[in-house]
């Protein structure tokens, strides 16, 4: 037993000793005057020890108080008791005290979420079969029958989500991290159910660095859907980058270096030799920068983009096929609280050179014949580009919601691409969602997409009927 506690059992016992001894004193004071009038003296003496008594019982209670002090701040069992260090209060540690100096109990947490999701639908269409279970209007075919025979019913957990995330209070402001993945594949993994990495990001203060969303984007315009792809005019993109935050919160200020990337079409001269020594050379990193301004009303938000586009002719013939050309954009995009039950969300873009930035264009960079000049008889040329996105999401009552709207991309083609290449996209979709708990939702959906070319007159069109069950889960901790 600590020494502590075996003196608070004494002092305690000794309280309650003299406690009972006084409480018998005092019976016989008062039974004793009561009898004679001539015990005057020994009446006297009773009552000068009852004193003593009670200066012995205060003494004991000080030193209990004493105790029970002491061990509210002792240090773990058979280590001295030490008082904590204090921490000056600074400019850089505005707040001062242990809780400043060592962050615990200072509000940090740490999340682990995701979801489950089941999609089941019926395309009566046809589209890239690596595409199966989403509406891309750029993979859509091309010419008739590309991807037949029409119609199919197809399955998939493709959506599932996992991921963490914390939030911890520092001196330079909050350190915030996320890692999250899903697992819908793409790039070489496209039409598989694999792992993908969504974010991985992290921000201390006004600074953050990572890969999550591009600046360039707004995620606030994708509407409560069930088709997992979104707009087909909606610039949406994961991008690696370092930003700087110098206002944060329902109205902020970014502005990122981001990771370049560009894709291009050789069009008409594809399979000629001569374009296959040209290569791209990204010597700078994208800037991009978002401004938001948010009230109650809901938000309007301005973001551009800035690039640099080169490729270099590499082969050693008559021809110098290299070049360059700048990339920009502008994305004007908004939230409006139309009610308490209705959301309007919409953006306009417009750009050229930042298909690789939307959620479903081909190129950047396409040919144009240049026939005047023997020694470069074709240049590439940044691609416009042009996208729109309108959606409303209403909520019926606690049980349900629905959200319907329409988005368009369209290219503006350069001279020298095939009649066949993408033109324009639509897209289009209207849903009713079902809440049975707080973290379950089963829905249906119906969806539309279409694909134009470019000067060969066909174009295709997809429907859909689509079916999900998502499962929610969340778990914070804090500390």
């Amino acid at each position: 037993m600590k020494p502590n506690l075996q003196k608070w059992f004494r002092a305690t016992g000794a309280t309650f000793m003299a406690l009972f001894l006084l409480t018998v004193a005092a019976q016989d004071i008062r039974a004793q005057s009561t009898e004679t009038q001539k015990q005057t003296p020994e009446v006297q003496q009773l009552k000068d020890r009852v004193k003593q008594l009670e200066q012995t019982v205060e003494e004991l209670k000080g030193q209990i108080t004493a105790i029970g002090d002491a061990q509210k701040t002792s240090e773990p069992v058979g280590e001295p008791i030490s008082a904590p260090a204090p921490v000056p209060v600074t400019a850089e540690n505005p707040v001062g005290g242990k809780a400043a100096q060592d962050n615990k109990g200072s509000g940090s947490t740490f999340e682990v979420y995701g979801f489950a999701m089941l999609d089941i639908g019926y395309q009566f269409k046809q589209n890239h079969p690596d595409w199966f279970d989403v509406i891309r209007p750029t993979k859509l075919p091309s010419f008739p029958n590309e991807f037949g025979p029409d119609g199919k019913t197809y399955f998939g957990v493709r959506q599932t989500r996992l991921g963490v995330r914390s939030s911890t209070p520092t001196k330079y402001g909050d350190l915030k991290t996320q890692f999250e993945f899903e697992l819908f594949g793409t790039g070489v993994d496209a039409g598989q159910t694999t792992f993908r990495l969504r974010h991985a990001y992290g921000e201390l203060g006004q600074f953050g660095a990572g890969q999550t969303w591009s600046p360039f984007m707004d995620i606030d315009v994708f509407p409560n859907s069930l088709e997992y792809w979104g707009p087909t005019g909606m610039v949406f993109f994961r991008n690696l980058q370092a930003r700087w935050m110098p206002i944060k919160g329902r109205s902020r200020v970014t502005i990122a270096l981001e990771r370049p990337g560009a894709s291009s079409d050789g069009g008409v001269y594809g399979d000629r030799i001569e374009l296959q020594g040209v290569k791209p050379k990204f010597a700078w990193p994208d800037l991009s920068w978002e401004a938001r301004y948010g009230r109650d009303w809901g938000y309007v938000e301005l973001a551009g983009i800035f690039r640099s586009i080169r490729w270099v002719d590499q082969n050693d013939d008559q021809f110098d096929l290299g070049g360059s050309d700048f990339g920009w954009g502008l994305n004007l995009s908004s939230n409006l609280n139309f009610s308490k039950n209705d959301i309007g969300r919409f953006q306009v873009v417009y750009g050229e050179g930042i298909q690789n930035y939307m959620n479903d264009a081909p190129v950047d960079v396409g040919l144009e014949n240049n026939f005047g000049d023997t020694r470069r008889p074709v240049r590439g040329v940044a691609l416009p580009v042009f996208g729109a996105v309108a959606f409303l999401d209403h909520t019926w009552n606690k049980k349900f919601s629905s959200s319907v709207g329409y988005s368009v991309l369209n290219i503006t083609n350069s001279g020298a691409q095939l009649p066949s290449a993408f033109q324009r996209g639509h897209y289009a979709l209207g849903n009713l969602l079902f809440y049975p708990t707080e973290r379950v939702m089963v829905g249906g959906e119906f969806q539309w997409g279409r694909r134009e070319n470019f000067t060969d007159g066909f174009s295709a069109n997809d429907y859909r009927m689509q079916f999900s069950f998502r499962y929610n889960f969340s778990k914070i901790w804090e500390f």
